[in-house]
């Protein structure tokens, strides 16, 4: 992949995802950070039932390639609910407040 397209690629992914109890999250976290162009993942357990988990999963890297993401999570019997957050570009822009109610 040449620079440009590393250095404009998509640099942050927030996901809504429910998953079994199984993978732990360390271990998940983990396994996700070991995919190409990763350089950090943040997993936040938002809440929990008889038999799943909804977490928060933040993943920040250059190129990151959601495919590959979204089967790492499939294989670990997660689900993708929604993609809360995509950031991409030379760098990353976060949110802005606005004014507006």
């Amino acid at each position: 992949m040449s620079e440009l397209k590393k250095e404009r690629g998509l640099k942050r992914l927030v996901l809504d995802v429910l998953k079994p109890h199984m993978p732990l999250l360390p271990e998940l976290a983990v396994q996700l950070s070991r995919l190409p162009s990763t350089s950090g993942v943040n997993i936040s357990l938002i809440e929990v039932d008889k038999n799943t988990e909804s977490v928060k999963i933040t993943i920040e890297g250059n190129s990151l390639d959601y495919e590959l993401i979204a089967k790492s999570l499939q294989e670990s019997g997660a689900v993708i609910h929604s993609i809360d957050q995509a950031v991409a570009g030379k760098v990353i822009i976060e949110e802005v407040e606005t004014h507006e109610s």
